[in-house]
């Protein structure tokens, strides 16, 4: 599905969110808590050198595990 092009997609059984939705919607963002952990130097630096917020895809990737694993073992 990742290499069809948008058109050849059939989204009639999903419509479209309207106005309506988008006023009513919430967004949930989890708390942030500080910690220190000990990372590779090696790993640690490789995030760094992707740029800024490279904090936030360390959490992006440690939340995707973890939801990967609550999946396989609820």
């Amino acid at each position: 599905m990742a290499k069809m092009k948008d058109a050849d997609i059939d989204f009639s059984d999903m419509p479209e969110l309207g106005d309506a939705f988008f006023e009513q919607a919430e967004l949930h963002v989890p708390p942030k808590q500080a910690v220190t952990m000990r990372l590779d130097a090696d790993v640690l630096e490789w995030f760094r050198q992707q740029g800024k917020g490279y904090q936030t895809r360390i959490n992006r990737l440690l939340r995707a595990y973890m939801l990967t694993q609550q999946r396989r073992h609820p």
